[in-house]
């Protein structure tokens, strides 16, 4: 129990296991969506996943181009004109904007780098190993290939 001080500048106790905790979040295994861009809702929807998504995509652009990269950045404007998101290729280290009227097709091209790296997993492998009689037990991050 911690102790709180009210409104009217009274104590409280507060047990810690009754605050409200927000609920984590669900990833959704994206890696090789090809999504359908029929209209400007479906487009604005799946580039907000692009943006949400840890690894690579590759973005085909109204001109036949390709960009591969990571989504870092993106903004929403009144249209597809007004809207653009920012990519960092995989050849260069250049930040390109481009606009979401200029996107023709969308593929989640990249492993999600975080994909099941929560604690849980980390905990899970750790007490695999503790039970077959490792000693020493370190878990080590995967190669990003």
């Amino acid at each position: 129990m911690s102790v709180e001080t009210n409104a009217s500048g009274a104590n409280t106790a507060v047990d810690p296991e009754e605050i409200e905790v927000a609920a984590g979040q669900e990833h959704e295994n994206l890696h090789g969506w090809v999504p359908g861009l029929a209209d400007a809702k479906q487009l604005r929807e799946a580039l907000d996943k692009a943006f949400d998504y840890r690894g690579n995509v590759t973005v085909t652009l109204q001109d036949g181009r390709k960009l591969e990269g990571y989504v870092f950045d993106r903004h929403a404007g009144a249209d597809l004109g007004d809207s653009y998101l920012r990519i960092i290729p995989v050849a260069e280290r250049a930040k390109i904007k481009v606009a979401y009227a200029d996107v023709r097709a969308l593929e989640f091209t990249g492993k999600d780098t975080a994909a099941g790296k929560s604690f849980e997993s980390w905990v899970e492998k750790y007490w695999a190993k503790k039970a077959a009689g490792e000693k020493n037990i370190q878990i080590l991050p995967e190669a990003l290939d």
